[in-house]
């Protein structure tokens, strides 16, 4: 997907464009029909899929940055929601169904030399299809997060990937810490249970005891 940084002619009548101030903003303009081009960014959706194998990536076919690896991921069609690109993204990249289970991140795309892009990353989990590259993938497969390959495609891909190696080490922890919150309440459960079967003597029956003698 290209989109020229600077038309030359009006897309209504063809005349030539000059460039223009637009509220601060240079922008290419029609002089005849004041037709003015916004060169806005293109909003892209994809899937973050894990499994305990780890996080799903796929090898880019195609240029830019043909060989490296990113989140199954595209840009959305004229018409399309985000949620339906996404799930379109990730079976024509891996060959999987996902129902998506919630927004992860919105991220800016800078370093994509085709587009500025809007990246809008969704949580899913496979919900069927068999794991076949497809599309422009030449590969599809699960890295363990802290396995990831070197070559990430883009920057708004490493981003996501960090905020999930860090949600998912945070989840970690928060399972230790409520497994050994669960330990040490059943330990204390037992030490009471444990005081509760040799009660201390009554006042009355040491007083009892102290006349027997």
């Amino acid at each position: 997907m290209s989109v020229p940084a600077r038309p030359r002619f009006c897309p209504a009548c063809g005349a030539t464009l000059v460039r223009r101030d637009d509220r601060g903003h240079p922008r290419p303009t029609c002089p005849q029909c004041g037709f003015i081009y916004y060169r806005n960014p293109v909003p892209a959706a994809g899937v973050i899929l894990t499994s305990p194998e780890g996080v799903l990536l796929v090898k880019r076919r195609y240029a830019p940055r043909a060989g490296a690896w990113c989140l199954p991921a595209g840009f959305m069609e004229y018409g399309e929601s985000p949620t339906r690109c996404a799930v379109r993204e990730l079976r024509e990249e891996t060959g999987l169904a996902a129902r998506l289970t919630g927004l992860f991140g919105v991220y800016a795309g800078h370093d994509d030399p085709r587009v500025r892009a809007v990246l809008i990353l969704y949580r899913g989990r496979r919900v069927g299809g068999r794991l076949t590259p497809g599309d422009d993938a030449l590969q599809a497969r699960w890295f363990p997060l802290d396995r990831l390959p070197r070559r990430i495609a883009f920057a708004a891909h490493r981003l996501a990937l960090e905020q999930l190696r860090r949600d998912e080490a945070g989840g970690a922890r928060a399972i230790r810490r409520r497994a050994g919150s669960a330990a040490r309440s059943a330990s204390g459960a037992r030490s009471a249970g444990g005081s509760a079967s040799s009660p201390a003597p009554s006042r009355r029956a040491r007083r009892d005891r102290g006349r027997a003698r």
